[in-house]
């Protein structure tokens, strides 16, 4: 991994799909990569009930930023509770990850979405946060249209705004 120290790393539980997942997250976005794979030893079997030599965790990167995938066994499947967040600079990138991300999973209001592993995903066009902030009919109006998506379209977020 890059040498950098990250002072915040998520850890994402999984059942066994850790490295699965971490593959796959890889081949959708730039900048990305795989890192350190480590097994479980016969050590403490009777504890995590893992087979030695079965994947324990897996480091990655998104586009820099690290994660740490853990085979933790189905006790804690994902909850909306926790998301991550992909700011997307123009309507093709959010057509991009939100059909990357939700294959196989499932297409939630508002941006957000499953993916096939149960992981939370908001698909968030940069745009947005300007238009909430600026005149608040408009920001109301574009709350409105959101409202009412799933994948968000951005032309559609900036005529909300314009009242048109």
């Amino acid at each position: 991994m890059s040498g950098k120290i990250q002072k915040i790393t998520p850890c994402l539980w999984f059942d066994k799909e850790a490295e699965e997942a971490a593959k796959h997250y890889v081949s959708i976005f730039a900048n990305s990569r795989i890192g350190t794979v480590a097994r479980y030893t016969g050590e403490g079997k009777d504890i995590h009930g893992k087979d030695e030599g079965t994947v324990m965790t897996v480091e990655f990167e998104l586009d820099g930023q690290r994660f740490t995938a853990l085979n933790g066994g189905p006790q804690f499947p994902f909850t909306e509770a926790v998301s991550l967040q992909v700011g997307c600079a123009d309507q093709e990138e959010v057509d991009y990850y939100w059909t990357r991300l939700s294959e196989g999973g499932e297409e939630g209001p508002c941006g957000w979405l499953k993916d096939r592993y149960g992981l939370s995903w908001q698909i968030v066009p940069d745009v947005l946060p300007q238009l909430l902030r600026g005149d608040p009919e408009g920001a109301a109006r574009v709350t409105q249209a959101f409202m009412k998506m799933k994948k968000f379209d951005i032309a559609a977020l900036k005529q909300a705004y314009d009242g048109q």
